[in-house]
């Protein structure tokens, strides 16, 4: 069949063709937006799952639904090696910029931004006064809002003065983190800090973080009122109506169907992983001669969809990992598929617990493995220990 017509997109954060599964969340984020346009107290909001459930792809529909109720938005993505001020300043000009056009004050604009240049130059790793980078802010800093070096204290302060710029319009202002369980966890403090001084004020300012199923631990661990703090929504694989949807709606507009046998390999093969789904569902499209997609038709893609998942999705995830951590892992895999003892990992490699530590650790800030609860580690990804078994040790 014409490949340049295929609907499916087995890509990292690519929206696919039909979002089947997600309307509990999608309407849960309705409402925390229709919520904060009313003025009523409402949480922030944070999505987690495994790899390739689509916490990215729901991200961006957040955001593209507080676009269309024209908010001032702004997405950063979190990594271990680097403070959350500057990507935060980034993304709050972003919001701003959006905003700015409708508003009647510019001095109200010009004065915020002013503080969040002041925000964004205060680095404490330079020395007093100065600094080694400066935003892309043509107005001068203010001094004494948001400049005092204390991430916690600086960052209340610019989202309560963000979402007084909001308030003037009627609108919100959306913040959005992704790969969020990778923020420093001085800075998760402050972030945590930040929106619930916000919700105390009601200011209509929200963060969207999503991240690994570990992240609500990392969130609680830094503020213990966090719990209570977000609308936490877990995501998982699709059930197969949903998933049998994602695969034939998007077919459909395009005048192909598949057989229901065809269907019921798919779903095996994907095990209703959303990035599966399009992974195995555009390899079928591609290698099948005309419409219906049959069972042959899946039987012969099958291999090669699973040969290209080894290569970029798995593969280059372990690739990643040292040599004494790919024995981790293998380890891991073969004891099974669900979370694992560390003890148990420790046993069938021969050693000490407290001497895996090390591997056990990079491996988490890698974001292969993470802590399911205590004393318990699982993959990040589905199906990587199916994976491992395959590879040679």
């Amino acid at each position: 069949m014409d490949p340049v017509r295929n609907p499916y997109a087995p890509g990292a954060g690519q929206r696919p063709p039909e979002l089947a599964g997600r309307d509990r969340e999608l309407q849960q984020f309705e409402v925390v937006l229709e919520r904060v346009a009313r003025g009523r107290p409402e949480r922030s909001m944070v999505v987690t799952g495994l790899r390739g459930v689509g916490k990215t792809v729901l991200l961006n529909t957040f955001k593209s639904m507080a676009m269309q109720r024209l908010w001032g938005t702004g997405k950063i993505e979190a990594r271990p090696d680097q403070s959350i001020r500057r990507p935060v300043s980034a993304a709050l000009h972003m919001a701003i910029r959006e905003l700015a056009p409708r508003h009647r004050a510019p001095e109200r604009i010009e004065q915020f931004l002013g503080v969040l240049k002041a925000f964004a130059m205060r680095d404490p790793a330079a020395a007093k006064g100065t600094s080694h980078w400066s935003p892309g802010i043509e107005v001068p800093a203010s001094r004494g809002r948001a400049d005092s070096g204390d991430l916690e204290i600086d960052l209340t302060e610019l989202f309560v003065d963000a979402a007084s710029v909001a308030t003037d319009l009627g609108v919100g202002i959306a913040l959005f983190i992704d790969e969020m369980q990778d923020v420093q966890p001085a800075d998760v403090s402050a972030l945590c800090a930040a929106c619930h001084e916000l919700s105390q004020s009601g200011g209509p300012l929200i963060v969207v973080g999503a991240g690994l199923p570990h992240l609500p631990s990392v969130l609680s661990a830094s503020k213990s009122y966090s719990e209570r703090l977000f609308r936490y929504a877990r995501i998982d694989k699709l059930d197969r109506d949903a998933a049998d949807l994602a695969l034939m709606l998007p077919a459909r507009e395009e005048e192909v169907e598949f057989t229901q046998d065809a269907l019921d390999a798919l779903y095996e093969a994907a095990d209703g992983y959303p990035y599966f789904v399009q992974a195995y569902g555009k390899v079928a499209w591609d290698l099948a001669p005309r419409s219906p997609i049959t069972l042959d038709d899946v039987k012969v893609s099958a291999p090669e969809a699973e040969e290209e998942l080894a290569v970029g999705f798995f593969g280059s995830r372990y690739e990643r990992a040292t040599p004494a951590e790919r024995d981790y892992m293998h380890a891991m895999a073969q004891i099974g598929d669900e979370p694992v003892a560390t003890a148990d990992v420790a046993d069938a490699l021969g050693r000490k617990p407290s001497s895996l530590s090390p591997a056990r650790d990079s491996l988490i800030k890698k974001g292969l493995i993470y802590s399911a609860e205590r004393g318990l580690i699982a993959f990040t990804v589905p199906h990587f220990g199916r994976f491992l078994r395959a590879q040679p040790i």
